[in-house]
C-alpha cells in the first residue's frame, strides 16, 4: 500500500531540501577591490640620487619571499633564519593555526551520522513479595538470573536549513583568520628584524660620530687651556668649551642605552636571552640599499596584504554566524535507529528470537525562547555590520601604509642628498675654520660654531641614510613581503563549505 498524508509528504520535502544543500543565511561573497590609485599623485619612475644610489620603482614588480636577502647583508639574513626557527610568537601563531584546523576537522563530523556500539551484562534477582501481590503464594524467593545484551545506535540530525554546514563555515573562517594570522607574524617579525638591525647601524654610527667629536672637542681644550695659561685667551672661553664638551659627552649614553636595547630587541626577535645573544652588531657599511623597488598594482594588494585576508575571513564568519542564527529558529530534523540483541545467556545471544529493534524520527521546532533566538539573530547581524566595517578600515589602512612608504623612499633620498651635502660642506668649513684658528684669524667661538654645524649634519646624514633602509623595509611589509612565494606556513585546510 502507497503511504499518503502530509507527514510523509512533508518528510519527502524535508529530505529533497537537505539533500539540494540549500542554507539559511547570506551566502558570503569576497568584497571587490578598490578602484583607487597608490598616492594622489603619479610615482616618479625613480626617487633622487642620494648616497650614490637611485631606487627605481616597477610597478606591478613581484615581491620574493625572502625580500630580506636583497639588503645583501649574510649576518641579516642568518639572523632572520635563526628567529624563524625559534621565535616563540611564530610558534604560538603556527601551533594556533593547527589548533583551528583539528577544531574544523572536528566540526565536519556533525555532517555524518554517528555511529556507536555497546555489549552489557546485567545480573538481576526479583523479589517474591512483589509475586504475592498478584497472588502467588510460594514463599521461596526468585531465582537471580543475568542479562545480556548487544546493541547498535545510529543518529543523524538532518541538515535541512543548512544550520550545521554554515556552522562549519564559520569554523573554516575561524581556520582561515589563523591562517593569515601566521602569515602577519611572520611578516611582522621579519621586518621588525629588518628595522631594528638598521636602528641598531644607525645607533652605531651615531655613536662613532658622537666619540669623534667628543676627542675633537677634548683636544680644543687642551688647544685653549695651553693659550689661557699663555695669556692668549680669557678664562671665559674656557669655561665656554668645558661646557660645550660636557654637553657633547652626555650625548653619548642615552645613544649606548637605545643600542643595548636594540640589541637586546634583536635577541627577542631571535627568540634567545640577551646573555646568550653573540651576534655581530649591524654597521651602515653591512646592509645595501635595494635599488629597484616592486610597486604592486592596487588590486594585488588587497590579495597580498595577510591582514585585509584575515579581516576578509572574519568578515565571512560572521556572515555564516548570521546563517546559524536563521537556522536555529527553524525545525530540527533528527533520525535515529537501533537494532540489538538480548538474552539471558550469552550463549543464545545472537539466535534469531533475541533480536530487537527501534526506528525514531523527529522534528522540533522552537516555539517559545523568551526572545533568546530573536536577539541572536540580531546580534549576529550586527556582528556582520561591525565585521565589514573592520574590513574597509583594514583596507583604507594598508593603501595608507603603501602610500605612506612610497612618499617616505622619495623624501628621504632627497633628504639624504641634502644631508650628505650640508655634512660635507660642514667638514669643510670645520678644517678651514680650524685652521684659520690655529693661525689666529678666527676667533674660538666660530670654531664652536663649526664644530655644532658638523655635528648635526654628521648625525643627520647618518638618521637620513637609516631612515631610507628602515623605509625600503616597510614598503616591503606594506606591500605584503611575498609570503606566496614560501613554502615554510601550512596551506589552509579549509575551503569554503557550500
Amino acid at each position: 500500500m502507497k503511504p499518503t498524508g502530509f507527514p510523509f509528504r512533508s518528510c519527502i520535502a524535508l529530505l529533497a531540501i537537505s539533500l539540494s544543500g540549500c542554507a539559511v543565511g547570506p551566502d558570503y561573497h569576497h568584497p571587490a577591490p578598490p578602484d583607487t590609485a597608490l598616492t594622489p599623485r603619479p610615482l616618479p619612475a625613480a626617487t633622487a640620487m642620494a648616497d650614490g644610489t637611485a631606487q627605481h620603482f616597477v610597478t606591478g614588480g613581484d615581491i620574493a619571499g625572502d625580500w630580506w636577502h636583497l639588503f645583501q647583508s649574510p649576518q641579516l639574513d642568518e639572523l632572520i633564519a635563526s628567529a624563524l626557527k625559534n621565535n616563540p610568537s611564530l610558534a604560538a601563531a603556527q601551533a594556533t593555526l593547527l589548533e583551528a584546523q583539528e577544531n574544523f576537522r572536528a566540526a565536519q563530523g556533525a555532517l555524518l551520522p554517528t555511529l556507536s556500539g555497546s555489549f552489557g551484562a546485567q545480573r538481576d534477582k526479583g523479589s517474591s513479595a512483589g509475586l504475592a501481590a498478584f497472588g502467588s503464594s510460594g514463599g521461596a524467593s526468585l531465582p537471580a538470573y543475568t542479562l545480556y545484551n548487544a546493541s547498535l545506535s545510529v543518529s543523524y540530525t538532518l541538515d535541512v536549513f543548512g544550520g550545521q554546514r554554515r556552522q562549519i563555515e564559520s569554523i573554516a573562517a575561524q581556520a582561515e583568520y589563523e591562517r593569515w594570522e601566521l602569515e602577519a607574524a611572520y611578516l611582522t617579525l621579519t621586518a621588525n628584524i629588518v628595522t631594528a638591525a638598521v636602528n641598531e647601524a644607525s645607533l652605531n654610527a651615531q655613536i662613532e660620530a658622537t666619540r669623534k667629536l667628543i676627542s675633537d672637542e677634548t683636544q680644543l681644550l687642551a688647544i685653549l687651556r695651553a693659550q689661557v695659561s699663555l695669556g692668549g685667551a680669557a678664562r671665559a672661553q674656557l669655561l665656554q668649551q668645558e661646557a660645550t664638551l660636557a654637553q657633547q659627552e652626555a650625548t653619548l649614553p642615552p645613544l649606548q642605552s637605545q643600542l643595548a636595547q636594540a640589541r637586546n630587541q634583536l635577541a627577542a626577535y631571535a627568540g634567545q636571552f640577551p646573555g646568550h645573544f653573540h651576534l655581530q652588531s649591524f654597521t651602515l657599511a653591512d646592509l645595501t640599499l635595494p635599488a629597484d623597488i616592486p610597486v604592486s598594482l592596487p588590486s594585488a594588494i588587497v590579495a597580498q596584504r595577510p591582514d585585509i585576508a584575515a579581516a576578509a575571513a572574519q568578515l565571512h564568519e560572521a556572515s555564516a554566524n548570521v546563517g546559524v542564527a536563521d537556522a536555529n529558529m527553524l525545525p530540527q530534523v533528527t533520525l535515529s535507529a537501533e537494532v540489538g540483541r538480548e538474552a539471558l545467556t550469552a550463549g543464545t545471544l545472537f539466535t534469531p528470537q533475541t533480536l530487537l529493534w527501534n526506528l525514531v524520527a523527529g522534528i522540533t521546532q522552537p516555539l517559545f525562547e523568551g526572545g533568546t533566538l530573536s536577539a541572536q539573530r540580531k546580534s549576529a547581524i550586527a556582528a556582520l555590520r561591525v565585521a565589514g566595517a573592520q574590513y574597509q578600515s583594514t583596507v583604507i589602512s594598508a593603501f595608507q601604509n603603501v602610500a605612506d612608504a612610497l612618499s617616505s623612499l622619495q623624501y628621504d633620498a632627497t633628504t639624504l642628498a641634502a644631508a650628505q651635502a650640508a655634512r660635507e660642506a660642514a667638514a669643510s668649513s670645520l678644517r678651514v675654520t680650524e685652521a684659520q684658528y690655529r693661525l689666529g684669524g678666527q676667533p674660538f667661538s666660530a670654531v664652536l660654531t663649526a664644530e655644532v654645524s658638523y655635528q648635526s649634519a654628521v648625525i643627520s646624514a647618518v638618521k637620513a641614510r637609516a631612515a631610507r633602509l628602515a623605509d625600503t623595509a616597510a614598503l616591503y611589509q606594506a606591500l605584503g613581503g611575498g609570503w606566496w612565494h614560501r613554502q615554510d606556513v601550512a596551506t589552509p585546510c579549509c575551503g569554503v563549505i557550500p
